[in-house]
């Protein structure tokens, strides 16, 4: 089972795919709380270089109401990651599958709400 929700956008620039990502987040519900700039992190603790990643740390908050609602823990697992990563042909989207990542908590009630999230977070990427 794959872990990620992922698709390939070739030949466009990656700011374009930031800015279409944070709307498609918006127009399903979808905020983002973080935003991690990797490619800016790695070269400043580390001095390496590398392609644009960004991590953008997105959350639907009635969904993360119903979640936590349901199991109060689940905000460990929270926000769901949507992964931009600058590749040779274009800009890889990849967003976190929910249902993959509850398998460790013993919840079907939970189980169901991850299921509502992936579907919205592939609508998500395929709006994209």
């Amino acid at each position: 089972m794959s872990y990620t929700i992922n698709r390939l956008i070739k030949n466009v620039d990656f700011e374009d795919v930031d800015q279409r990502a944070r709307k498609a987040l918006g127009d399903h519900g979808f905020g983002v709380l973080t935003e991690i700039d990797v490619k800016a992190t790695m070269k400043k603790k580390l001095d390496k270089d590398m392609s644009a990643y960004r991590i953008l740390g997105a959350c639907n908050p009635g969904m993360a109401w119903e979640a936590i609602g349901v199991e109060p823990r689940v905000g460990a697992m929270l926000p769901c990651n949507v992964i931009l990563r600058e590749v040779s042909d274009g800009v890889e989207v990849s967003a976190i599958d929910p249902v993959a990542s509850m398998t460790a908590i013993d919840n079907d009630e939970l189980k169901q709400v991850a299921g509502k999230v992936r579907d919205r977070l592939s609508e998500v990427v395929e709006a994209i």
